[in-house]
């Protein structure tokens, strides 16, 4: 009983601290507000308030960072924000040094927002992240990577699997990235003229047909057993078996270790790309919009079968795309009475277990979130289970599972259709990112 009541004391205050803050808003600069699980600490709110590791239930103001913020990114567990002077912050998980802090950082200080070391001589534009790697753009179009990762995700040269401080991806030298995007194991790398990288776990083609090599991922194998079997003790235990089989079967699945041109996509432009946690999407300038790697939710959005890179089933015209660990999103031009305007909707497919898709109707086709019809959607996002958009308004709208406040709406409650983040009304709202568990909004003050 005295755990509840200092946990229901310590999210009154989370509110009062998210409420106190606005009066701070009309003045210039920007600021980063999280919500969401806090565990990992990768809300960058301060222990001295909140509890360690406690989480956040409505946007709460991250302390400590410059008020020059220009964009936010959040990894599965930790977070990373770029200033305007080029310098990049980061908070939350450090397991495998994902923070650029380097090896004998305190635990007790991860989730303090700090500065990441080793990039003085780089002017960051942009930044990126997975759940064991971070990523750095600089305004030259260099890659800087650094964490940990067994399945090549660093791009850095065959075997290497550590990087304690940013590194340089040598080899794509000559080329000007203008985005990155990662899976579990895998990356993708977009240049500003619109060529395709990718490198890290190849399995189910979620690279394409890279180097003729495409195969089935023994999970993948696994799971697609156990769905169409009547769940039962003796499926479970059959499941556990094959699920250990496969992560065993998986230690030998080929690696790309160095960035590769996506050959099945050379002399396309590509102007997108969005990577869930075992799959790939891709929009191309003409509008095409490809998913390539695992559909055991669904995710591929397509009737077509084949490994690597085939077209979605999507009658919209896409704009923007993103991912959650086994969902997809897309902005697409909304079809109004008229025939033209500037009305846009966001299309969902994939996993929906916890109504991340913010839509009823068959989780394997792209279908229109009807509960944002009217609004103009400007930016989408996907975490693990739940998905979140902002409309030309500066509006926020979150949708999905709503445990550990990972929706903002100040409970646990899942929301199965978009529902307004009215806390966070009057405010103007220029980014909003999810990570698995938790969500980062930049703001103009």
């Amino acid at each position: 009983m005295l755990r509840i009541r200092r946990v229901l004391k310590e999210k009154k205050l989370l509110n009062l601290i998210a409420r106190s803050s606005r009066t701070r808003w009309m003045s210039s600069g920007t600021e980063v507000m999280s919500f969401g699980d806090g565990s990992h600490g990768a809300l960058g709110l301060p222990t001295s308030l909140i509890g360690h590791g406690m989480d956040a239930y409505e946007p709460t103001p991250v302390t400590g960072l410059p008020s020059d913020i220009t964009s936010v990114s959040a990894g599965h567990y930790h977070s990373l924000a770029v200033t305007s002077r080029g310098q990049l912050w980061a908070w939350g998980r450090n397991h495998e040094v994902q923070l650029g802090r380097g090896l004998l950082s305190p635990r007790d200080t991860w989730s303090e927002p700090k500065r990441v070391e080793g990039l003085d001589q780089v002017q960051v534009t942009a930044a990126f992240a997975s759940g064991v790697v971070s990523a750095a753009i600089g305004d030259d179009g260099s890659l800087w990577v650094w964490g940990k990762s067994k399945r090549g995700q660093l791009g850095l040269g065959k075997g290497i699997t550590e990087a304690s401080a940013p590194s340089k991806v040598e080899a794509l030298e000559g080329e000007k990235i203008a985005k990155v995007s990662f899976g579990w194991g895998h990356t993708l790398a977009q240049t500003v003229d619109g060529k395709l990288f990718g490198w890290g776990y190849l399995a189910d083609g979620r690279l394409g047909k890279m180097g003729g090599l495409v195969e089935e991922s023994p999970l993948d194998s696994s799971m697609n057993v156990v769905k169409h079997e009547e769940i039962t003790q003796s499926t479970v235990e059959v499941a556990e078996r094959l699920v250990l089989e496969g992560m065993e079967k998986e230690k030998d699945m080929p690696i790309v270790w160095d960035p590769c041109s996506v050959e099945e996509l050379k002399g396309v432009e590509v102007v997108d790309i969005a990577c869930g946690l075992d799959h790939s999407l891709v929009l191309c300038r003409d509008g095409t919009l490809l998913s390539s790697g695992s559909n055991v939710y669904g995710q591929l959005g397509r009737a077509n079968h084949d490994m690597g890179f085939s077209p979605v089933d999507i009658s919209f015209p896409a704009s923007t795309i993103a991912s959650g660990l086994g969902h997809s999103l897309a902005i697409c031009q909304a079809k109004t009475p008229e025939g033209k305007g500037d009305a846009t909707s966001i299309v969902s497919w994939g996993w929906n277990q916890s109504s991340q898709l913010g839509r009823p109707g068959p989780e394997n086709v792209p279908m229109e979130v009807e509960g944002l019809a009217g609004e103009t959607a400007i930016l989408v996002s996907g975490g693990r289970v739940h998905s979140i958009a902002v409309t030309s308004k500066g509006e926020v709208w979150v949708w999905g599972c709503g445990r550990n406040g990972r929706l903002g709406l100040g409970s646990s409650c899942d929301e199965a259709e978009p529902i307004m983040l009215d806390s966070l009304e009057g405010c103007e709202v220029l980014q909003a990112v999810s990570g698995f568990d938790h969500n980062l909004i930049l703001i103009a003050q």
